[in-house]
């Protein structure tokens, strides 16, 4: 059968693609440089901080909270089971908005979490499992790869480039909102259990997460971390499942960092 025009172009550009993409560290194909991702998250990063509307920023001057926060972080940053530990900037803010329960990573490692999601949680534990997960995405590097699937690989290069600013300000404002493959929230799962795993946190702290959502009826209207994922539950068995594999699911962890962040929100 012979092709159309259109095939014949759909599988150049396909071959084009592919022959810009190349392996990263952890084994994955991307179209994007370690070093293209840094620079988008440097620009992504700049642009929400330019939208105080959209992402109305906790100030630095409150140590106490920022303090405890990174300290929280770190302890996940440090567990020595990063791939881009030294490479990616690894910075954080927090958004003050209470009513979203919801926390992401830029490409590069700008990491944002919503004083929601921190009102909402019950113990440290849970938040650095889902703050765990969120690392998993920058690490693994699933945040550049959506971005490009979702607007387009020229679209992604121009806007690095600086070619048109407006392009910068439409994948910011649209990143808390973007959605990952079911494959990708599987495996930033897995690696908010392997992070875990070396901390002093029981491992399965995103679990927790999920089953306070489940509990009160949440489940189906919350982050986008959990779109791609209808039954929340499984996630919950699956994240379990690896914990007691790791033998690190029974572990009794401090919440003293996670009770000052608290305290010291508005």
């Amino acid at each position: 059968m012979k092709k159309t025009v259109f095939q014949l172009a759909f599988g150049l550009a396909m071959a084009f693609s592919l022959s810009l993409a190349s392996c990263d560290k952890n084994g994955n194909l991307n179209l994007l440089s370690v070093d293209e991702d840094k620079q988008l998250g440097v620009q992504v990063s700049a642009e929400i901080a330019a939208n105080p509307t959209q992402y109305p920023l906790l100030p630095e001057s409150n140590t106490v909270a920022y303090t405890n926060l990174r300290a929280i972080i770190d302890r996940v940053l440090n567990s020595g089971k990063l791939t881009y530990r030294d490479e990616f900037a690894w910075q954080v803010k927090i958004i003050q908005d209470d009513n979203t329960l919801n926390a992401f990573c830029t490409p590069g490692g700008y990491i944002y979490v919503y004083t929601g999601l921190i009102k909402y949680l019950d113990t440290e534990a849970q938040l650095a499992g889902v703050l765990g997960h969120e690392i998993a995405h920058a690490d693994r590097r699933h945040t550049s790869r959506s971005m490009t699937q979702q607007y387009g690989y020229n679209f992604v290069v121009q806007a690095i480039l600086g070619k048109d600013s407006s392009l910068i300000t439409q994948m910011a404002l649209n990143l808390k909102s973007l959605q990952n493959s079911r494959a990708h929230e599987t495996e930033a799962d897995a690696y908010s259990v392997t992070y875990l795993s070396a901390t002093q946190y029981p491992c399965n702290g995103a679990a927790g997460f999920f089953e306070k959502l489940i509990a009160s009826g949440q489940s189906g209207s919350t982050p986008a971390f959990l779109s791609t994922h209808p039954n929340p539950d499984n996630r919950v068995s699956a994240i379990n499942t690896a914990a007691d594999k790791q033998g690190c699911i029974n572990r009794t962890a401090s919440s003293d960092n996670f009770t000052k962040l608290r305290n010291a929100l508005p």
